[in-house]
């Protein structure tokens, strides 16, 4: 119970920190320009929730995981009445929300793809701190 408490805080962080998009057209608007990292459908959302978010995962070439709450419980989280569906933008809380759902072993594939996402952005952000510091002080 407290790993579901930790994803459905991290889920609101997301929101507070415009990283994640919530409804069907803003998932699938996300997912057409490549920015979706994760998708997330409601437990008891409708067979064709389902197949749209499987369909803009394809689309945007991501990952759609059935998440153990209710389209309630996602919407109380997201500052909405009901969500059905929900895309994280950024890959290091995608990553998060993986770990604190606390199911390693169901989507052992995603995780590992979501860790050398993560290695990969801190990678280049690492790299535009060293450039950007460079350019403070004149070297090339």
């Amino acid at each position: 119970m407290e790993q579901n408490l930790k994803a459905l805080n991290l889920l609101s962080l997301s929101k507070k920190g415009g990283n994640i998009q919530v409804g069907e057209e803003n998932v699938g608007s996300v997912c057409r320009t490549g920015h979706a990292r994760l998708i997330l459908v409601g437990a008891d959302a409708s067979e064709n929730a389902y197949a749209r978010a499987k369909n803009f995962s394809t689309i945007g070439k991501t990952y759609f995981i059935p998440v153990p709450y209710t389209k309630e419980t996602l919407g109380i989280a997201l500052g909405k009445g009901m969500c059905s569906m929900a895309a994280i933008t950024d890959v290091s809380l995608a990553q998060a929300f993986m770990k604190a759902l606390g199911e390693p072993e169901k989507y052992p594939a995603i995780l590992e793809d979501l860790e050398k996402r993560v290695i990969r952005v801190n990678k280049r952000r690492k790299e535009e701190k060293a450039h950007k510091k460079n350019l403070k002080t004149g070297k090339k």
